[in-house]
């Protein structure tokens, strides 16, 4: 596949995306850069975008993949219509994403493309509770049927075994068999990309990875799963109480802590680790990355949003 290609799907229209973007295209970093930099989304809304917040940066407009050039920031119109550079969010850039997306992922098949960034989408007025988030959208649009979150920094990686469900029903999905196959994933990615065998921790669902109740989620689908993966050569740990697994020795020792929620492994990777962290999915037929940061309402158009996790993104990509 081409891996010195990267395409960038803009996203959501009125979100912070694009002045993260002109930050990391302004930067040293970007001088540097060996990749060919492919942005997907509408032409006059970027210019316009560009206007407001005070960047001056030269777009070179292609119409094919071919076309794109090194050090410049390449970019495939998708059309668009609207008003103002940025607005409040609403469902009336729905038919706008799901082309950047649609085209995206024709020309990724057509052109063997390795790698993907896409900007945050709405999940309110975008994905209408169809799916729980981006992952999963790629993922039915890829007819990859059980893609892996991975949220990324070069110190601590993070995977919640389940993603954004109710955690009324976390218990549900907490299974021997998803565990196997998401470590499997991972480990197998830091060995191709990253040159690595990961240790992996595993927390507990309960606390202390105790339960007062008949079922013991630790017991029954926790401790096999690991014991089944320890047979198998891979370096994992636990079941592990999540209460005491982020101090320092712990962060020190593992490369990766699989957690059986959403907010049990990204609230503390997010204090520790702010917005300088990646989110990679794995099991699709491309590598997709999403910055760790969403629309973020409050601060589109001000100019003063943290770039960190598009640094962190490019910086990924460059090294693997």
């Amino acid at each position: 596949m081409k891996s010195n290609i990267v395409i960038i799907v803009l996203g959501e229209p009125n979100s912070i995306f694009s002045e993260v973007l002109f930050k990391y295209f302004k930067s040293e970093k970007f001088k540097k850069i060996k990749k060919k930099i492919i942005l997907i989304g509408n032409y006059k809304l970027l210019l316009n975008q560009m206007k407001k917040l005070k960047f001056q940066i030269k777009l070179n407009k292609i119409s094919e993949i071919n076309n794109a050039l090194k050090k410049k920031v390449n970019i495939i119109n998708v059309n668009y219509k609207f008003k103002n550079a940025f607005s409040n969010i609403s469902e009336n850039s729905n038919k706008y994403i799901e082309n950047c997306f649609k085209l995206s992922l024709k020309l990724i098949r057509k052109n063997k493309v390795h790698a993907l960034i896409n900007g945050p989408i709405s999940k309110k007025h975008f994905l209408k509770k169809k799916f729980p988030g981006i992952t999963e959208y790629i993922a039915n649009e890829t007819n990859s049927p059980e893609p892996v979150m991975l949220i990324y920094n070069k110190n601590l990686a993070v995977n919640p075994l389940t993603t954004h469900i109710p955690i009324k029903n976390v218990s549900n999905f907490i299974k021997k068999k998803k565990i196997i196959y998401n470590v499997k994933k991972i480990n197998n990615f830091y060995k191709l990309n990253l040159k690595k065998k990961p240790n992996i921790a595993i927390l507990g669902l309960n606390p202390h990875c105790e339960s007062t109740d008949r079922i013991s989620e630790e017991k029954i689908e926790i401790y096999p799963a690991i014991k089944y993966l320890k047979k198998q050569k891979i370096k994992v740990y636990g079941p592990i109480a999540a209460d005491t697994f982020f101090l320092g020795k712990n962060l020190k020792k593992f490369d990766v802590v699989i957690g059986m929620y959403h907010d049990q492994v990204l609230t503390p990777l997010k204090t520790l680790y702010k917005f300088n962290a990646i989110n990679i999915t794995l099991g699709l037929p491309f590598l997709k990355i999403t910055p760790d940061h969403g629309p973020n309402i409050d601060m589109i158009g001000k100019n003063k949003s943290d770039p960190s996790s598009i640094f962190c993104a490019f910086d990924f990509l460059e090294k693997i």
